[in-house]
């Protein structure tokens, strides 16, 4: 049983909230999921941006024939023999075949890219390697802020968020290093949903809602046959 302090964490705190809608997501994206692909066939995964506990929460891992693909700037460690990670840069894939992937996953990455233009590449390169794609990114317009956990800090000038971040324990109860400050206020670029469609172009937008608002949206292809 956590504590309350633990709903406030990230999103890879088992007790946090984040964890919670993460969770719900996941089962979501696997419903879409099976309607596309055979328990039996081959399915090659890559996920930009992806860890190995998070696939541990999905039946996908024990398919006989899935392997799946963890693509980050550093490396990240796995230790599922279904699961293999590599080093490389979200917007320059070229290392990969046209569609060498059955797909292509990514959970809150592409918000990371701090510009429209890296964003656009991302999108390119997803849709290049990958024959579907199931991308997700926080909604822009929720009143509150993903990363941070504050109320319409999206709006707020990068000095005022800074202060809250450093100066106070507003943001999930805790004070953020300057550092990691920083390069957040640095780096984010949340998405609006025209934006996700522009930048896929075909998708259709899954919404995971809060009290019937958009907390994250994904483009993907899982509906086309």
């Amino acid at each position: 049983m956590g504590s309350f302090s633990d709903l406030f964490k990230s999103s890879d705190q088992p007790n946090s909230l984040g964890a919670k809608f993460r969770a719900k997501r996941l089962e979501d994206f696997e419903a879409l999921f099976f309607k596309i692909f055979d328990k039996d066939q081959k399915i090659r995964i890559l996920d930009v941006g992806g860890t190995d506990y998070f696939w541990k929460g999905s039946s996908i891992i024990d398919l006989p024939n899935v392997s799946i693909t963890l693509l980050n700037l550093h490396l990240e460690e796995s230790s599922h023999p279904s699961v293999k990670a590599i080093t490389g840069d979200a917007t320059d894939m070229s290392n990969f075949e046209n569609e060498q992937f059955d797909l292509v996953f990514s959970n809150s990455v592409i918000e990371h890219l701090y510009s429209f233009d890296s964003q656009k590449k991302m999108a390119d390169e997803v849709m290049r390697v990958g024959k579907r794609y199931f991308i997700q990114s926080p909604n822009r317009s929720f009143p509150i802020e993903a990363h941070y956990a504050l109320p319409f800090a999206q709006k707020m000038p990068k000095s005022w968020v800074y202060f809250l971040l450093t100066k106070t324990r507003f943001s999930r109860l805790q004070r953020w290093e300057e550092k990691d400050a920083r390069q957040y206020l640095d780096e984010i670029r949340l998405l609006s949903q025209d934006e996700m469609k522009t930048l896929f172009p075909g998708s259709e937008l899954y919404f995971e809602k809060v009290f019937g608002l958009v907390k994250s949206f994904a483009a993907h292809n899982l509906h086309k046959a």
